[in-house]
């Protein structure tokens, strides 16, 4: 069953300029969706006109669908997109730093107090580091306490489909490692769906069923990880790995862009 439908999406910033051309991606229930590009793609914009926070940035739906569950979410604000179960963890403003940790899952909380003790104790479960500082200010976390918070608290809104913008933005390979591995186990455990979007391909790609790569605005290549990764330029410019098997900077990627061999 497809979940989450974007048909042709253009998105406008500041009424000029065009950051999203004629995107079409399709979410299965159950599956984790890699959404992957480089900064400036187009990634975090889809991500908030699905959620409804686009309205937020300066910016507006100039065209296109989103359809979850078969009906037309956009246009809707945020809190009724997350009513219906549709949660955003966001790349910037994560946590509210003057608020402990516990108070951040209690602000996030969408459900009765006996659910939430089995959503408290799952958290814990998933993220033992946030059990043991559950009553230190979320200003004084480390950055990937802090990602751990952020997923934590939307996991007490009770999501059906979580958006997780940039999960590895700014942390360690090893936690980033783990905490993918963790969001497989949370979707394992609570039977979601997730929206990936990631620079970091190689690690998306370890976790995700399957994925879209973001250029300029569009989607110029989909598919399964194995064939995401056995192309070219995935390899070369996502994955580190020119024709010659030597390690490739992300400051290759304005090559790549004037290159533009997707479309060959």
């Amino acid at each position: 069953m497809v979940l989450l439908q974007v048909e042709k999406l253009e998105v406008v910033y500041h009424q000029v300029l065009t950051a999203v051309q004629g995107v079409s991606l399709a979410v299965r229930q159950g599956q984790i969706v890699a959404l992957l590009g480089t900064n400036g793609a187009g990634k975090t914009t889809t991500l908030r006109a699905v959620s409804g926070f686009i309205g937020l940035d300066d910016a507006r739906v100039t065209a296109g669908r989103i359809l979850y569950r078969g009906e037309d979410i956009h246009g809707l604000p945020p809190h009724a997109v997350a009513r219906r179960g549709v949660v955003l963890v966001p790349e910037r403003d994560k946590v509210f730093e003057s608020l402990t940790v516990l108070e951040n899952l209690e602000v996030a909380r969408r459900c009765p107090h006996q659910e939430a003790r089995r959503l408290y104790d799952l958290v814990f479960t998933f993220f033992p580091q946030l059990a043991a500082v559950r009553h230190r200010q979320a200003g004084y976390l480390s950055g990937g306490e802090r990602q751990m918070l952020a997923i934590a608290s939307a996991l007490l809104c009770r999501p059906q489909l979580l958006l997780v913008d940039e999960l590895s933005l700014g942390l360690a390979p090893r936690l980033v490692q783990a905490l993918m591995a963790q969001l497989q186990a949370i979707r394992r455990e609570l039977d979601l769906t997730v929206l990936l979007v990631e620079q970091n391909a190689a690690a998306a790609l370890a976790v995700a069923d399957y994925g879209y790569v973001m250029e300029n605005g569009r989607v110029v290549l989909d598919g399964e990880p194995s064939r995401l990764r056995a192309h070219p330029d995935i390899r070369e410019f996502y994955l580190g790995h020119g024709e010659q098997q030597t390690r490739r900077s992300y400051r290759d990627v304005k090559q790549y862009r004037r290159r533009r061999r997707w479309y060959g």
